[in-house]
């Protein structure tokens, strides 16, 4: 069972979710842009060798033809939502506890953490898919060689000329699918792992910053393990062509198992993980200390 906090202040959340945000991007984004990057490459030609090997490969190449600005390529948009997201994302899963709650004292099981970490996911797909979409595509094009978008607002301003507020939006059933599961897997691990690394006696808000920072980091972990094959089909949908994919996500799979295999969900692993644990821990670090700084500010807010 998890030791549960106090009811949750939203603006003490707005704040100190957007700066764990923020702590998650920043160190998260530039294997973001290679798993974005390994997920929708083209398939090579028959006698023809792809454009990356893999993980490392993608890596060395963007760095060595864009610098470390291409890492960071599309990290704009991603970073201009992480604080209504994440405070959206935090006050859900808040929200969530609470409605499960009797009392405020009440203790909730994990499956009860789950169900609130799937709330969360479901409060932040409308903040999620169009920074989602943007980031793909700005990511992609500099593979590619083509420049459509001079940044953000111009994708968004374009994207909305040519197919309306639909065209920004699109993939949010993709979105549902893989953040509301994932969310679950997310919270509830981290409030796993926060009660187990707790000495006896000791309270969970006492956690050293080490530990939280693996509880974070694992939660990570568990999180993309459920999210990664959603996350495959919505990157080639959202980067798909308008008219490509008539029936939505069914499309997507069916011409991904037939061309590439059930093994092209897990596109981009590597990367995945690799970024999973650092991002997380960054995260969840940031949220602690972000919120122990405002309580010890403004312990009344």
């Amino acid at each position: 069972m998890a030791d549960q906090p106090k009811p949750i202040s939203p603006i003490k959340n707005l704040l100190a979710g957007g700066f764990g945000g923020m702590c998650l991007v920043f160190v998260g984004h530039p294997l973001d842009t290679v798993k974005v990057r390994l997920q929708t490459q083209p398939p090579s030609s028959p006698g023809q060798p792809p454009m990356y090997f893999g993980t490392f490969d993608c890596f060395q190449k963007t760095l060595f033809r864009e610098g470390i600005t291409g890492l960071y390529r599309g990290m704009a948009a991603p970073l201009i939502g992480v604080t209504p997201m994440f405070a959206v994302c935090f006050f859900g899963y808040g929200l969530g506890k609470r409605l499960q709650q009797k009392s405020p004292e009440d203790t909730l099981s994990y499956p009860q953490l789950f169900a609130a970490g799937m709330l969360s996911g479901v409060f932040t797909t409308g903040i999620m898919t169009p920074g989602e979409r943007i980031k793909c595509l700005l990511q992609i094009q500099a593979s590619s060689g083509e420049t459509k978008y001079n940044g953000p607002l111009d994708c968004a301003k374009k994207l909305y000329k040519e197919a309306g507020i639909r065209g920004i939006y699109k993939g949010t059933v993709l979105t549902l699918m893989r953040d509301v599961p994932a969310s679950g897997m997310y919270f509830m691990t981290y409030e796993w792992l926060k009660n187990i690394f707790t000495p006896e006696g000791k309270s969970v808000s006492e956690l050293s910053a080490p530990r939280i920072l693996v509880a974070g980091g694992f939660a990570g972990i568990f999180n993309w393990a459920v999210a990664i094959p959603p996350d495959v089909l919505k990157s080639r949908f959202q980067t798909a062509p308008p008219g490509r994919y008539p029936n939505g996500f069914r499309d997507v799979l069916r011409e991904l198992i037939v061309k590439e295999g059930v093994t092209s969900l897990y596109t981009g692993f590597t990367a995945v993980m690799i970024r999973a644990f650092p991002a997380n821990a960054a995260c969840f670090l940031g949220f602690e200390v972000a919120m122990k700084f405002l309580n010890w500010v403004t312990p009344n807010l």
